[in-house]
């Protein structure tokens, strides 16, 4: 199974945007959204972003990955 990560976007170019994906910046594939528009936030995967998720659904995802990331994994 994959997993996508919300990412906010801060940048647009032609095919290519900057996005915030947990606080961490970088460059993602825009091929499958290209109408994203800055602010709005998108699901990554594999440096692609692949759908467009509105702000709600993003919030709540982060919270969850955020949760995951702060957790003791043995």
């Amino acid at each position: 199974m994959c997993v996508g990560v919300p990412a906010k976007v801060i940048e647009k170019n032609e095919f290519t945007a900057l996005v915030d994906v947990l606080g961490t910046k970088m460059e993602v594939g825009i091929l499958f959204v290209p109408d994203v528009e800055i602010g709005e936030y998108v699901i990554v995967h594999a440096g692609q972003g692949m759908s467009i998720i509105d702000q709600t659904f993003a919030q709540a995802s982060i919270e969850e990955w955020e949760k995951m990331a702060r957790a003791d994994i043995i």
